[in-house]
Order: structure tokens, then sequence, then C-alpha cells
């Protein structure tokens, strides 16, 4: 019966004739042990510190102690004096383990010189394990390697003793984000580098696959003999990769390709999800294992079709939080190319157009003071959409005088209908939204013009106001002559137009922030907020101009004549107007640190529409007597009650009073 045959699950401890017996550390002859090749492990085995340590398993054959290899195990020292293995099944029948019942010491251990390849020495000292001392030298070497292929065996111990001695130099390292990057940076390509090293040509197709506590790797190839339609989902523990190898293959002149896809047990401890740029009130969690895919030894590394990643959730999903596929970017987490295909409680695919890093990352927002802002803008907000759609009806249906020009208000009421509008039914289906990068950055750029042709609307009225006051005498004729309505349109819609798509076009990546907003980052908000800043600058002067210019005007003419009275009076219901939709934005400029003034804001913000309707239609007399009509209109009967049961008590006083 052969060891290849038999269901390993779990820890066994070895006993020889109820004597407590371990698996030989040192070369066992052929033959032995009621097999062909005799397996045992290389490297020593463990203290009671050192915990859980994975051992390469060797088979002696052919004079060579390590002629052959198997499937690492893992080896702890318990104290008592013996040792527990997690066994696993070999490759071939004609392995078997062997047991050994010579003395058992756990305060020491034995330490094998390894030499890989010829000219690169490496003395996998297990100090390195316990302390990491030499780490750093010892991925300087690797990265000088300039060998093209390595044994199995080579690649899993260097590589175990370089992830496991760098979770101790994190210790050191940790207060230090600079250096958690660096540190981070070096492994990764150690490690690429080291697996790299494990692709050899084949006509067909081959693989290699092996487990350490750290990381899970598996590395497949194909020739140009292949046969295969499709490549093999490659899988690990928490995640696996869809990649079409046959194709990039096919785009290669030796018709040939391999990838190597490493999942990192460790490695969100050195690369952290908080280096994920992220608006301040998130927290943000790590929900998959680190993962790396690469191209090796491929000369066309040009993908032919978007991968996907099948990540494992490592953590508990909270069901408002936002999942982001990321990617490692030297120095950050960013989101660029990758995208959510899928998700439920278990697991979230993820689709990238390139090779790289990857992690899953989960955004929470800050319970108590999130949840108050959600709240307030899901109230504030429709309250503000309600009285800016009655100001719009007002301004479109009203009778007003041909001596005032609603076109600007009209048009500043569907630009903030229509951008407060969006921005709500955005926030309350962000989690669906977000995970589409492309129509998260499409809303923000229609977001971005419609409040930014808000304020060129308010330019425009302020402009409408001083052509007014300069030309008292004609103003209705000066504006048909000068400024039309379709020319006015032209340049409210225009201008936004034109500062939107220059912005999308010197940055595009710009748009889609995690609230499907401008990004903060880079400077690029700037795109919005300098014309807001410019256009408040240069209504300020108009105003200054247009106040003088009243003033001087007051003292040559009667101030009761009518046409007077009227720009007076528009002039402060359009400096009242500026104040409050222009200040709501500056406003903006200090919320960062102020979460008071952060819900003054939204306040403000979302009233836009209750000022409008406030200052144009319930404080114009003649608005008010038409809305009068329109209730007649609509209640008739009731209104001529009402009418009739004054006249009555009427009639009833003058009785009395008789």
């Amino acid at each position: 019966m052969c060891d290849t045959s038999v269901s390993w699950s779990g820890w066994y401890r070895l006993f020889i004739n109820n004597t407590s017996a371990h698996i030989p550390d040192t070369c066992v002859a052929v033959y032995s042990c009621g097999t062909h090749a005799p397996l045992w492990i290389r490297g020593g085995h463990p203290t009671v510190s050192e915990g859980v340590v994975t051992r390469d398993v060797c088979g002696h054959w052919n004079n060579e102690c390590c002629y052959y290899w198997s499937f690492p195990i893992k080896v702890k020292a318990c104290p008592g004096n013996y040792y527990v293995y997690e066994l696993v099944s070999p490759t071939h029948c004609y392995y078997a383990y062997c047991a050994d019942t010579g003395s058992i010491n756990t305060s020491s251990t034995t330490v094998t010189p390894v030499t890989i390849s010829p000219g690169l020495n490496f003395t996998l000292l297990e100090e390195w394990r316990a302390t990491g001392r030499c780490v750093e030298n010892l991925i300087e070497q690797i990265e000088n390697i300039t060998a093209e292929v390595l044994p199995l065996t080579d690649v899993t111990q260097i590589l175990d003793v370089v992830l496991n001695a760098s979770e101790k130099v994190l210790v050191s390292s940790s207060a230090d984000p600079n250096k958690l990057v660096s540190d981070g940076n070096r492994v990764l390509k150690a490690s690429e580098k080291l697996v790299s090293m494990l692709v050899t040509p084949t006509d067909t197709y081959f693989n290699v696959s092996f487990t350490l506590d750290t990381v899970e790797v598996e590395v497949f190839m194909v020739g140009p003999n292949v046969t295969l339609d499709q490549i093999p989902r490659l899988d690990t523990t928490n995640s696996s990769v869809d990649i079409d190898l046959i194709g990039i293959a096919n785009n290669n002149s030796k018709r040939s390709a391999a990838v190597a896809f490493m999942s990192y047990n460790t490695m969100e401890n050195l690369l952290k999800p908080e280096f994920f740029n992220t608006p301040n009130y998130t927290i943000k969690t790590m929900m998959s294992t680190v993962i790396s895919a690469t191209l090796p030894q491929t000369t066309n590394t040009k993908l032919t079709k978007p991968v996907n990643f099948t990540l494992k959730h490592i953590r508990k999903l909270v069901p408002s939080g936002s999942l982001s596929c990321v990617y490692w970017n030297i120095s950050e987490w960013i989101v660029d190319g990758c995208s959510v295909l899928e998700t439920n409680r278990s697991y979230t695919v993820c689709s990238c157009v390139h090779l790289s890093t990857f992690a899953l990352i989960m955004q929470t927002s800050r319970p108590s003071e999130s949840d108050s802002l959600d709240l307030l803008n899901l109230v504030c907000v429709p309250v503000g959409l309600v009285f800016l759609s009655l100001a719009l009806l007002t301004f479109a249906l009203c009778q007003w005088s041909p001596a005032v020009n609603n076109v600007a208000r009209i048009n500043i009421c569907v630009s903030l209908l229509c951008a407060h509008l969006l921005f709500l039914l955005t926030q309350q289906f962000l989690r669906l939204i977000r995970p589409h990068q492309v129509l998260c950055a499409v809303i923000s750029g229609v977001l971005h013009f419609l409040f930014l042709s808000g304020f060129v609307w308010m330019f425009i009225e302020a402009v409408l106001l001083f052509i007014c006051v300069k030309n008292l005498s004609q103003i209705s004729s000066k504006k048909r002559e000068v400024l039309s309505s379709g020319f006015l349109c032209v340049i409210g819609y225009v201008v936004a137009l034109v500062v939107v798509g220059v912005s999308a076009v010197v940055d595009p990546k710009g748009y889609g922030s995690e609230k499907c907003w401008i990004k903060m980052d880079k400077g690029f908000i700037w795109s919005f907020l300098g014309p807001v800043v410019v256009i408040t600058a240069l209504n300020t002067i108009l105003f200054i101009i247009i106040i003088i210019s009243l003033n001087l005007t007051l003292k040559k003419l009667n101030p009761e004549v009518s046409q007077m009275k009227q720009t007076k009076i528009m002039t402060f219901k359009i400096l009242a107007q500026f104040v409050l939709l222009g200040c709501s934005w500056i406003l903006g400029f200090f919320t960062n640190d102020s979460k008071v003034l952060e819900i003054l804001f939204l306040i403000l913000n979302s009233q836009q529409g209750t000022f409008i309707f406030l200052v144009y239609c319930v404080l114009n007399k003649e608005v008010r007597q038409q809305y009068r009509n329109w209730w007649r209109a609509v209640l008739p009967n009731r209104f001529s009650k009402n009418v009739q049961m004054r006249h009555e008590s009427q009639n009833c006083t003058s009785v009395t009073q008789t």
C-alpha cells in the first residue's frame, strides 16, 4: 500500500512499537523504509519556540540525497521532546515517509548549508527565521541572480525564509510608512523573481504549485504544441484567476507563455489598506489576501482580454461597505484598470486589464458622523428639489412684466434641479454605481457640468442687471438687441461644457471619486473650484459697480419712478441670490476639518431652491396675486362660498350697527 493512497488529514505524531519517532532530517539510504526512494526532510527540525515551520521533503535516489522531491510539509516541536507533522500525499507511489526512533532533541536543530546553482551560495540559517536578521542581504543576493532556472526546492526554501523574515523586519519599520512601502516593494520583486525561475521550456504544457505558511504559488506554462482549448483556472485557497494564456502565447514569436500566480497570506502587513487613498471619513479593510499575477519569461505580455480574479472574503462583509478592486502602484493602492464584476457575501470577482499585485479593499463610513450626514442629506435635498420645481413652474407659467428677463433664473433652476436630483440618486444607489468605474466617472462629469453651469447663469444674471442699471430708459430693447435668449443659452451651457471637456482631456482619471464626484487628490478639484472663485469674484465686482451706479442715478432721478423702483428691488433680490447661492460654495472651502461647517454647507447648498422660491416668488406681490388667481381657478366653488360668507358677515354687521 502506497503512501499516496492514504487520505492524509491534519497533524500526526509518529510511533514505532509505542516509542516516539520522527522523520529523519538527514539522508536515508535507498530501499529503506520498505520502498525505493525513502523520504526525509531537509533543513532540520525546529525548536519549540519557533512554532510551526515548513520543510522540504527529499527522496534519495541515484546517489543523490535529494534526487527526488515531494510536496513540502509543516513541522512543529512540542514540549516533551516529540514532533508533529502535517503530512500530505507524496507525489509518487514509490515515495514513502520514513520514521526514526533515534534521540530527539527539541532544544537545538541541525543547519544544512544549501548551494543554489553554480556561483550562488545561500546559507539558509535558522536564525533568519527566528530573528529576520540578514534578510536584506538575502534580498540583495536574489536581486543580483542571473540564473534563469532554479530547482523547486531551492525556490521554496529561499522564498519561505524571505517572507517569514520580512514579518520580523516589519516590527522595526511599522512606524515609518515609507519604510513599509520600500520593504513591501522589495519583497514583492524578490518573490516574483524567485517564482519566475520555476518556468522551464515546454512543447505542450506544464504546471508547478506549492504551498508555504506565507504564500501559495501556481505556475502554468504552455508551448507551441499545446492541445488545450483553454487554460484551467489557477486556484489557491482564497483566490483564483482566469487568464487567456493560450491567446497570449499565440501573440509571441515562440508561441509560448507562462503565468505565475501568487497568493500572499501576510503581505497586507506591509502593503496596508491604509495606503488606499480615500476620504478621511472612510475605514479601509483588506477583504482578501494580496495576490500577484505576472507573465515571467514571456516576450509579449500584452493581454488579449481582461483577466478575472475571484477573491474569497477573508473578513465579514459589511452590507453598507463599498468594495474596490485595487492594484499596487509602487507606493499606493489604486483602482485604475480594475472593476468589480460581481460580488456576494463570500467572494468578489474583479476584472483587470493588466497584471500586477491586487487586493480587495472594503470602505465603510464612520458610523455616527456619516450616518447623520446621510440622513440630513436625505431630508434636506428633497425639500430643496420641491421648491426648485415650484420656482421653475412659477418662472415659466406666470405672466411677468416685459422688462423682466427670466431666462437666467429659469436656467439656474434647471441646472440646480438636475444637479441636486442626480446627486441624491447617486448617493442613494452608490453601492450599485461605485463598482462601475466608467459610470461613476460619467456621473461626476455631468455633476461638474450642471453645478458649473448654475454659476455661469448666475454671472449672466449679474451682467443682465448691470445692463439694466446702465440703460434704465431702454432696458428691454437693449436686452433684445444685445443678449437674446438663444445667445444666453449658448453662453450659459457651452462655457461649462468647455471647462468640463478640457478638464477631462487634461486628466481623464480625475473623475469618479468614492462618492462619484471630482477626485480631491492632485489638485483636480480646482477644475471646479477655480471657475467658481473667478465667477464669484467677477460677480462681487459687478455688484459693487451696480450699487455705486444706482446711488448715482437715484440722486438725479425721482426714486419713485416705477422703472427705477423695480430695478432697485431686482438688484437687492439678485444680490440676495448671489449671497445665498455663492456663499454656500465658498463655505465648502473650509469644511475639511469642521463637522459643524460641513452640516451648515449641506443645509445651505441643498436649500438653494428654497431661497430662490422665497426671494423671487413669495416676496413678489404680483406673483402672489397670480397664485390667488390659480387657487380660485382650481377651487372655484369653495372660493365662491368664502366670498358669500364674507358678504353675509358684512350684512350682519351692518344690521347690528343699525
